[in-house]
């Protein structure tokens, strides 16, 4: 068992695409009409599965109350930095929690507000949380 993806409701798809693209997911598909209304399925670099599902349908408002926030996994926060404030999107500093190692989190938000955490995990670190970050 895993989980597939997540599906956020967005209110202006054509700022939502531009937002993600910037971050570098891809368009996958798209499902025009659906009682959710229309969906866009958005992937990572590198990564063959949809982790983001857009969900625009006009005549529901966008509440982002229900969720505290995404997290993306990054090579590098320099270059991601560097990315985004290419396509005017505003990053909060970075925050060194281990110099030794790198590791180190930013945040953003995205269109619809959204909150997106950034984190660069040291090197040798799993693709992932696991049970070992809390030992």
């Amino acid at each position: 068992m895993r989980t597939l993806h997540v599906g956020l409701r967005i209110s202006d798809p054509e700022r939502s695409l531009a937002f993600y693209g910037a971050l570098g997911y891809r368009v996958v598909g798209a499902v025009a009409e659906t009682p959710l209304g229309a969906l866009t399925m958005l992937a990572l670099p590198d990564d063959p599965f949809v982790s983001l599902e857009l969900v625009h349908d006009p005549r529901r408002p966008v509440a982002v109350d229900g969720i505290s926030h995404l997290v993306i996994q990054i090579e590098s926060m320099d270059a991601i930095v560097a990315s985004l404030a290419e396509h005017g999107i505003g990053i909060a500093s970075a925050t060194v929690h281990d110099e030794g190692t790198g590791f180190t989190t930013a945040w953003i938000t995205d269109p619809d507000g959204y909150r997106i955490e950034l984190v660069q995990w040291p090197v040798g670190h799993s693709d992932g949380m696991t049970s070992r970050d809390f030992e």
